[in-house]
């Protein structure tokens, strides 16, 4: 226990400091957890207004909380109807003028 009274004082600050850190941080968890059970965007801007939050006050770093907006904006993403097609190989003038002269020397 502290003896010195601003020991104390700090203290007593940083008992408070914690319960608000913790009521902030499980509210970004619970916001960031139901945003991604719902597989859609509609708890998209309460989970970003939680991160923000816990964010402006230090409890993430920026770079985090970038990231994890990110993440939860791919897994809402709609998914493509279509599957996308490979692109055709391009041939070469060698290939080209190779396939050409195999194909006269079949026909003869």
């Amino acid at each position: 226990m502290p003896i010195l009274k601003n020991a104390k004082k700090a203290l007593r600050r940083d008992q408070r400091r914690t319960t608000v850190n913790l009521k902030v941080r499980n509210r970004m968890k619970l916001a960031v957890k139901a945003a991604r059970d719902s597989k859609d965007a509609s708890k998209l801007p309460a989970a970003y207004q939680a991160i923000d939050r816990a964010q402006k006050k230090n409890l993430l770093h920026k770079n985090k909380a970038a990231r994890m907006k990110s993440q939860l904006a791919k897994l809402s993403a709609p998914t493509p109807k279509q599957p996308v097609k490979p692109k055709a190989k391009k041939t070469t003038k060698k290939v080209a003028k190779a396939k050409s002269n195999l194909a006269k020397k079949a026909s003869k």
